[in-house]
């Protein structure tokens, strides 16, 4: 596995921190995440993963701490802000619009950015940077095949890929992306895997997983949360070796 890039992170979370109530869900948690390379946050149930990505993506405010995102402090921005400024995520649900194709749910994410509002007497087929943003997000998850297939028709699998697809259609610099291999069989998380390691090089993702197989394979760097702290932060063989991880996560078999 390579080492992260040397470059300006194009996301920073200083000191970020959560309470609810008396329970700090996420507590002084610091990270970067560049360009190029795929930051991998793990832990078990309840760890705070979650919670620290929604506050990212804005969809939580946080406690304290602060946000950057391409080099601008957007702590506090909205989630429709934050999307602009060039941040796309995904969810542990996959969260598409079932009853369209697999065309219109990508055409319809890249239509959000379009710097007006719809004109809904012109014909989709006459955006045309709208719909060759659609096209390429299609091809960049493999999904060209199935483009006129009903969304609720397509497997598990694929119906992930789509909804990275409709991320992609909004031109992100950096992907959050919340256990996209939850619920996949081997050659689905296979295809995923794939997926990711091409998207790699023109992003900065921070990935939320379970499945550790694909965590060691696809991670250039590993944050460790349990109970809402970071208890180890570094490459996966440092992490991998760290005995506290071991002890309150990994166990001894990794």
């Amino acid at each position: 596995m390579s080492e992260p890039l040397r470059s300006e992170p194009l996301l920073v979370a200083r000191k970020l921190t959560k309470r609810f109530g008396g329970l700090a869900a996420v507590n002084d948690v610091s990270l970067d995440v560049h360009q190029g390379a795929i930051h991998a946050v793990i832990g078990p149930n309840g760890a705070g993963k979650s919670t620290l990505t929604n506050l990212l993506s804005g969809d939580l405010p946080s406690t304290s701490g602060s946000i950057s995102l391409l080099g601008k402090d957007i702590t506090g921005w909205s989630p429709e802000r934050i999307s602009r400024a060039g941040l796309g995520r995904s969810y542990q649900k996959t969260n598409i619009f079932q009853p369209f194709t697999v065309w219109e749910n990508v055409r319809l994410a890249a239509q959000s950015r379009e710097p007006h509002a719809a004109r809904w007497l012109k014909l989709a087929s006459g955006f045309g940077a709208t719909n060759e943003r659609a096209t390429h997000a299609l091809e960049m998850a493999g999904l060209t095949s199935r483009r006129d297939a009903i969304a609720a028709t397509i497997s598990h699998g694929e119906q992930r890929q789509l909804e990275i697809a409709m991320t992609l259609a909004t031109g992100p610099r950096v992907l959050l992306l919340d256990e996209p291999l939850a619920g996949m069989g081997t050659a689905e998380a296979e295809r995923m895997v794939q997926l990711l390691l091409r998207l790699k090089p023109q992003h900065a993702i921070m990935l939320v997983e379970h499945d550790m197989d694909a965590v060691f394979a696809l991670a250039d760097k590993l944050t460790v949360m349990v109970n809402g702290q970071v208890i180890a932060s570094g490459t996966p063989a440092q992490v991998r070796a760290d005995a506290n991880v071991q002890s309150a996560y990994l166990g001894e078999e990794h």
